[in-house]
């Protein structure tokens, strides 16, 4: 079956970086569109990045773009959220989803397949 899983949480200071990683299997990983959301407690899971099938076509929402970085490697089906200047703001649970759309979608009802999560904690 497909899984999705993400690692490279933690705790960090305001200011800080992370990468997150999540390792797909089970699927065709070069046949998927890749994103990353994030959910606090109370609220909905809100979109973070996406990207193509190919690595490009990437989309990022508004307050991350500058600071976050999605990129995968399909040798390895693996994709990753590199978070630089971290904000405590940024506090979360950070889940991997993956997409039949090729080319990523920043709308979570796309998303087939998503991971069990992984949470980051910025500190001020």
């Amino acid at each position: 079956q497909v899984q999705l899983v993400e690692s490279g949480g933690g705790l960090v200071q305001a200011g800080g970086s992370l990468r997150l990683s999540c390792a797909a299997s089970g699927l065709n990983f070069r046949n998927y569109g890749m994103a990353w959301f994030r959910q606090t407690p109370g609220k909905e899971r809100e979109f973070v990045a996406s990207i193509a099938w190919h690595g490009g076509n990437t989309k990022y929402e508004d307050s991350v773009k500058g600071r976050f970085a999605i990129s995968r490697d399909n040798a390895r089906n693996t994709v990753y959220l590199q978070m630089n200047s971290l904000k405590p703001e940024d506090t979360a649970g950070y889940y991997c989803a993956a997409t039949g759309n090729l080319y990523g979608s920043p709308i979570r009802r796309d998303y087939s397949y998503w991971g069990q999560g992984t949470q980051v904690t910025v500190s001020s």
